[in-house]
Formats: structure tokens, sequence, C-alpha cells
């Protein structure tokens, strides 16, 4: 063909274009195929100057003009190769081999004979690339050059067609060291920012550079720019990436992330407490990761290659529940047609978790209550009772308090399960947790999803910080997840996470929170020293009269 389109939509004889008295005549050849002339189907039209004629997705329009002379082949020529090296640098996403690759380019460009790179990070020169210059003067970058000074400071190209007899520039340290009779030195800026500039160099008198070549090499400087712009951005997120996971590892417990004070908390009363019988109660909002930390309780335990099993008390229905914590008979009741094993029994030697544990019903209450009496259970529909060795490890996002007073939930489980507490913090008290938590969310799904999501803006990370949270970590990463998956930014912001101009923390004033800590900073103290009033003055370095007071505040509450 005349002209080549490359799209499956054009097929290889689509059209002709014919020649007229009148003008240009266009012509569809392939009935399967469609022409579309000012927007409009047309199976031949006459062309006047101005219209557009669409094939697939190329629009071709007609111009007045006459066949390109010599020189401007030449500039098309020059263009086609801008084409092809800008795809070349765009194959290649390594810092270092680009700018090689760059280099190499731009001196078959300009017939240059010698030339350097170099990258201004920091305020600092660094060398990049060079070609054709001795090991000796290598380390040009970090002396001060006049030439290479003029371009940083201006940010604009430079050159000097004959160095030797230029009064400003024939002293220069790259003109003395490398002895060229002619430089050529353009910027590598990406919007204002400079990342650093190239530097071509001619030996020969006859070899002299001249102000078009300046301005082709201008041109790909600038297109190379944008390019090593995103390299370099992709290879310090890579970086930043590999740091923010060493850091996560360094500020968190096992699969826990988190480094505020209450988390710190949370993960000494782990260590404390892994090796130990105990029963625990976890107690926190919905999302706060109750399952997390009872998992990381029995991982730093002396059981932790036994098993870990799970049970949400709210999500199994009530006539069922006996039997999935328990096990039953076959023929026990309608449906046991296999005996079967239930949680506590294939927990043995290891951990059971019971996820809202307010939501059990009081009849199961009381078995529970005997099972961990006596470490002993009995499956439905059979009298044999089995030993189990179990540790127990509960949860619930209820004040188990209140359901006693209530009548919902028995007095004497709630010490048997509750032996020490673990009271975890709501994502809206965690701080800066919540940007860590969100790095670690988008890195997670921005693998998983292939997501050209990289970061957060500073108005998303702000509005992260302020927003109430009430689903906690879990609603924070399904965020994280759609936003990683729906969004084409690569600075996700409020609005792809979907939290701009929605509610936000309530603050309370300074005084009353203020007050609050001190009640329950005083109330813990109370606790470790078993509210024994004078060792817990003596602890808070207060007069005890201060500490009967807050115990009277207590009881009013």
């Amino acid at each position: 063909n005349d002209i080549h389109l490359d799209d499956h939509d054009v097929s290889p004889t689509h059209a002709n274009l014919l020649r007229k008295s009148t003008g240009y005549q266009i012509n569809l050849l392939d009935r399967s195929k469609k022409i579309y002339l000012n927007g409009e189907v047309v199976r031949r039209g006459l062309l006047k100057y101005g219209d557009r004629v669409k094939l697939g997705r190329f629009e071709l329009t007609l111009m007045e003009g006459s066949p390109p002379k010599e020189e401007q082949r030449k500039e098309l020529e020059t263009l086609e190769r801008l084409v092809q090296f800008s795809a070349k640098l765009m194959e290649e996403t390594n810092p270092s081999a680009l700018f090689e690759r760059l280099l190499e380019d731009v001196v078959l460009l300009t017939a240059a004979e010698k030339g350097f790179i170099i990258v201004i990070k920091d305020g600092t020169r660094h060398l990049a690339a060079s070609h054709n210059i001795k090991s000796s003067v290598s380390s040009l970058s970090k002396v001060s050059d006049t030439i290479v000074d003029r371009v940083i400071e201006s940010k604009e190209p430079l050159i000097v067609s004959n160095a030797l007899s230029d009064q400003t520039f024939r002293q220069a340290q790259s003109v003395i060291d490398l002895k060229i009779s002619s430089v050529m030195c353009v910027p590598l800026v990406y919007r204002k920012d400079l990342l650093g500039v190239i530097y071509l160099g001619n030996d020969a008198i006859t070899g002299l550079f001249e102000q078009k070549t300046l301005k082709i090499l201008t041109v790909w400087s600038s297109q190379a720019a944008l390019i090593l712009h995103t390299a370099l951005m992709l290879n310090e997120l890579q970086i930043s990436n590999k740091n923010l996971r060493e850091q996560l590892n360094q500020t968190g417990q096992g699969k826990i992330i988190g480094s505020c004070t209450p988390m710190k908390k949370v993960f000494h009363l782990i260590k404390r407490l892994a090796p130990t019988d105990l029963s625990i109660l976890i107690l926190g909002e919905t999302g706060t990761g109750k399952e997390l930390v009872a998992k990381e309780l029995h991982e730093q335990s002396d059981r932790k290659k036994k098993p870990f099993i799970s049970i949400n008390c709210g999500a199994i229905p009530e006539n069922l529940l006996e039997s999935e914590l328990f096990g039953h008979k076959k023929g026990a009741f309608t449906g046991a047609v296999t005996d079967k094993i239930g949680k506590f029994e294939a927990a043995h030697g290891g951990t059971i978790f019971l996820d809202e544990i307010g939501e059990m019903p009081m009849n199961l209450q009381v078995k529970l209550l005997r099972v961990l009496q006596e470490r002993k259970i009995e499956r439905v529909g059979e009298l044999k009772a089995r030993q189990i060795d179990i540790r127990v490890i509960s949860a619930t996002n209820k004040n188990l308090e209140d359901e006693i007073k209530e009548g919902r939930f028995r007095e004497d489980l709630f010490y048997r399960l509750a032996e020490v507490t673990i009271q975890l913090p709501p994502l809206r008290e965690r701080g800066t947790d919540i940007h860590d938590l969100a790095l670690f969310f988008l890195n997670k799904y921005g693998e998983q999803y292939a997501s050209d999501a990289k970061g957060f803006s500073s108005g998303a990370i702000q509005a992260m910080l302020s927003y109430y949270w009430p689903g906690n970590v879990r609603q924070l990463e399904s965020r994280i997840k759609k936003a990683s998956i729906m969004s084409e930014n690569s600075m996700l912001s409020a609005e792809d996470i979907g939290i701009a101009g929605v509610e936000t923390k309530d603050f309370r004033p300074l005084d009353l929170a203020t007050e609050d800590f001190k009640q329950s900073y005083i109330k813990e103290a109370l606790e470790i020293h078993n509210w024994n009033k004078a060792k817990t003055a003596r602890a808070l370095g207060v007069d005890p009269r201060t500490i009967f007071r807050y115990i009277e505040k207590f009881h009013k509450d």
C-alpha cells in the first residue's frame, strides 16, 4: 500500500485515493469495511482540502502542499528515529540501562565523538553514563565545570560551536580535560524539575556542532526526560516498597501491623500471655483484628504445631451449634448419618478460638462452662466423656458485663473465659498506623491486581487519618482493595477510597479527653496492684486521697 495503517479494522485493500480534475476521490474497495468522510459513512466521496477521512482508529486530513524536499525528508526521518528512540526507551525500566541507551542514541544522532550524562539527585551530581571518555576524567561530574554549571543554572540548552576560540568557555574544565573543540549541553527537564544534563563533544574542527543539531537534541532530551522521570519514580517506588516491607516487619507482631501506643501494649500482652494456658477474652469493635491476635497468641505458644480451630458462635444456627462445638453420634438427630467430631475435639492439643462468644445461647453456655471446668466433652447423643487438652481464646464486640446484668450471659462463664482480657483499639485511635496499614494493603492488592496505584495523595492521607472508620481495619482493607482495582490514578485520592467529605472522628474537648485518660490510667494501675490504694498512689506518685476520689467516681459511673 502507498499508505499503510496498522489496525485490524483496516483491511489490506480497504480503499483507494484517485486524483481527478476536480480534486481527489476516495473509494471503498472492501465492502466489509467502512469509510467515514467528515463523520458520515460513505462508499465514495470527493475530497476538499481540510476534509477528514476516518479508517479504523486513524483519521486522515487532506492538506494542500507539495512533495517534501530533501531537507524536509531528513526532518521526517529524524522524527521517525525519535519515535523509534521513544519506543526503545519505554521497553527499558532500569534507570542505569536507560541512561546508557539514551547516550548511545544521541551520540549516533548527532555524530558526537564523546559524551556523558549527569544526573542530579538531592543537589549532588552523579555520572550516569559516558561514551569514549577515559577513566581518568570520569570524575568530571563531581567537579565544577563552566558549561555544565551554566546549563544547570539556566535549565536552557547551550552550544559552543568553536570552544577553542570562545572567550567564555575555552577554559572550561571539560574542554581542557576532554580536549574537545565543539560542545553541546542540554538539560533533562521534567516539568520544572531538573533531572540532569546531556553533554556531547567533538574533537575535530571539521566536526563543529550546528544550531539545527542542538534543536534536534533538545527535542530528544524533552522526550527522554518524560520517560526517565517515570523510570526514576518507579525505581524509587520499588525501593520505597522494599523499605516499607522491612519497616512493617519491624513495627508489628507477626502478621499484625502497628506501632501506636495501644498496639504496643497489645503486643506486650501477647508476648507475656502466649506461653501460658490462661483463657483469654479479646475485646474490640468489629473489624479490629481479634482473630489475628488469637492466631498470634497460638503461634507464639508451645501449641503452635497443633491445630488452631476457629468458630463464629454468631454465624451458626442455634440448633446446630452444639453439634459444631462438641460433635455428634450417628443417629443422634435427623440428618446425623455419620459420627462427627466437634471443633473442641478437633482442637485437641491446640487452641480453639470462640469468636462472637456474646452470641452463644444460654443453654450452651452451661455446657461450655462444664467443658472449661472439667476439660471433657460429650458428643450429642453419646454419654461417653472424652478428655481434651485445649487452650480457649474467645472474642466479642459486646460489653459482656452489661450482658450479664441483662441476664443474657452467665457471670461464672465470663470469669472462666476472661482470666485475662486484651482490649483492641479501634482504628480511628491508632494514628499513623492507619497510613501504614493502607500502604500494606495497597502493596498487597497492587501486586495481586497489577494496579496502577502506587501511593496516596496528601489529601487522601489526611482524610484517612481523620475518618471515623466504623468498620475498622476490615473496612480500610476493603476500601483500598476496591480503589486498587477501580482507580486509574497512580496516587489514590480520598474520592478513590470513598471517604471524601464523609463523617470524621468526633474530637472531645481536651480537658474531657484528659480526664478520661486519667480515669483509665488509674483504673489500670489499681488492677495491677490488686486495688491496693496505698501501693497504687506510690506507683503513680500522687496522694492516696486522689486515688480514693477516683474510686468514688468509678462507683458513681
